[in-house]
């Protein structure tokens, strides 16, 4: 019975976890860390974010024999090394948002409509690695003098297990510098953020062995998005994952790139199997039912809160929340919209509010898969809001769809367990060790009508959301 290790690398945190063959899990740890912020720079340093890892490794190995590992990074940490692989400047983590000036000079040189016909990102911002890397081109000649290699996040870890300077197309999907479509660099944009093939690392594919760690196969993996989304048991179109924490997340394969639309913001990023995937996400979800817990019902659990909310009927009995405390991405685009309440009565408690909190969040499910135009199956939720049930229901009845949650929690760590176990010979395909992730719940739509609360939601949405 083989032992396979995934290694989640979030933007705080290091999540690690063992599954055997049968995706069992029989370990599970989590590091936690601080990055250094101030103001649009975010940094950390490149050497610590190895120690970690290795710490992690160590802690596990000295418990379990591990066969093979997988690691899933964020896309856009940028680590610029010398020759020999030694960090020249503290990480650029993906949040950095210093390079807003390089990100206007390669919207004016290249238009977005070209940016995301060759690189499946219909906006050109400061935190897309290329931008990154032109402005320590401007600002920092010193350190680009000495950059021989760059490594994203996951690249790094790698050459510091294996030795080999090695990258996966998945992780490269938002540099803006990969061709998705031709599986290659793009040379237009290297030429004009002034970088050398030769400092950027091998492409391979996902699930491919690189070499050994301490007696361990190492693979590579995906991006945190994509391997979550192979953990969750999303491989193939009309199946698509929910992630409900603080922010939402819609992962959905797809067959191609879509075709341009000025007015769309939804990224298609390079998929595991040389196909596609669209990523739709809205900055407030868990985090609203959060805030209005903190503010309003600060000595409540989620889960009184949800017994607020269960004798409510659907549509709150006309109140209406708008979920945008952090603006609105998708599918309107409006970073100054803000949250409200309305439709309050003298008749409304505490329940009302709640129940509206987490109907808004349904409605935007229902609105981003309307919006992205999905013939969609069935759903598989994730994150916190996975283990509301009334939630699981809400969404369920909104969307008129069937929704599964699943057993293992952590589907990141399952995701890399996976393609470490696909890269080894003990799966034969990412579809065919899909077949044995668990499901816990299934959820399916009982005719709770909740036709009037989405309308009045779009109403209100296009007045005060604009």
């Amino acid at each position: 019975m083989a032992y396979l290790m995934g290694i989640d690398m979030g933007t705080t945190s290091v999540k690690t976890a063992v599954f055997d063959e049968a995706l069992q899990e029989k370990m599970k740890l989590t590091a936690d860390y601080t990055l250094d912020s101030k103001g649009d720079t975010v940094e950390f340093p490149a050497e610590q974010y190895w120690e970690i890892v290795k710490g992690e490794i160590a802690k596990v190995t000295a418990e379990l024999k591990i066969d093979a590992l997988a690691i899933d990074t964020q896309c856009e940490t940028l680590i610029l090394t010398d020759e020999a692989g030694n960090p020249v400047r503290p990480a650029i983590v993906w949040l950095d948002n210093r390079a807003t000036k390089e990100a206007e000079a390669i919207e004016k040189h290249f238009g977005r409509q070209k940016v995301y016909e060759v690189t499946g990102q219909p906006e050109v911002t400061a935190t897309w690695p290329a931008c990154k890397l032109l402005w320590v081109k401007n600002n920092e000649p010193e350190v680009w003098a000495k950059t021989k290699r760059v490594f994203l996040l996951e690249d790094y870890i790698l050459f510091k297990m294996t030795g080999r300077f090695v990258t996966e197309k998945t992780l490269q999907s938002s540099t803006i510098y990969f061709d998705i479509k031709g599986n290659c660099w793009w040379q237009e944009m290297l030429d004009f953020i002034g970088v050398s093939k030769d400092v950027l690392p091998e492409l391979l594919d996902s699930g491919i062995y690189v070499g050994d760690y301490a007696g361990i196969k190492v693979t590579t993996g995906a991006m945190d998005q994509v391997s979550g989304a192979i953990g969750a048991g999303v491989v193939k179109p009309g199946i698509v994952s929910v992630m409900t924490g603080t922010t939402m997340v819609i992962f959905t394969p797809s067959e191609g790139v879509p075709a341009y639309d000025p007015a769309s913001i939804v990224p298609c990023h390079y998929n595991y199997d040389g196909k596609y995937c669209l990523l739709s996400w809205s900055p407030t979800a868990g985090m609203a039912l959060k805030w209005f817990r903190n503010a309003l019902c600060e000595h409540f659990s989620f889960r009184e809160l949800d017994e607020l909310a269960a004798p409510i009927a659907p549509g709150s009995d006309g109140v209406t929340f708008l979920p945008y405390l952090c603006g609105s991405t998708m599918p309107k685009y409006n970073p100054a919209a803000r949250g409200s309440f309305t439709g309050l009565t003298t008749e409304h408690g505490r329940g009302h509010f709640v129940r509206a909190v987490m109907e808004s969040i349904a409605c935007t499910l229902k609105s981003n898969l309307e919006y992205l135009s999905l013939d969609v199956s069935e759903i598989r939720a994730m994150g916190g809001g996975a283990t509301s049930p009334l939630w699981c229901q809400m969404k369920s009845d909104m969307t008129g769809k069937t929704l599964l949650t699943l057993k293992n929690t952590e589907t990141a760590c399952l995701g890399a367990a996976i393609l470490a176990g696909v890269g080894t010979g003990v799966f034969a395909s990412v579809e065919a060790a899909a077949e044995r992730i668990l499901t816990n719940k299934v959820y399916k739509p009982q005719g709770a009508d909740y036709t009037e609360c989405y309308a009045r939601y779009c109403a209100y949405d296009n007045i005060l959301n604009v």
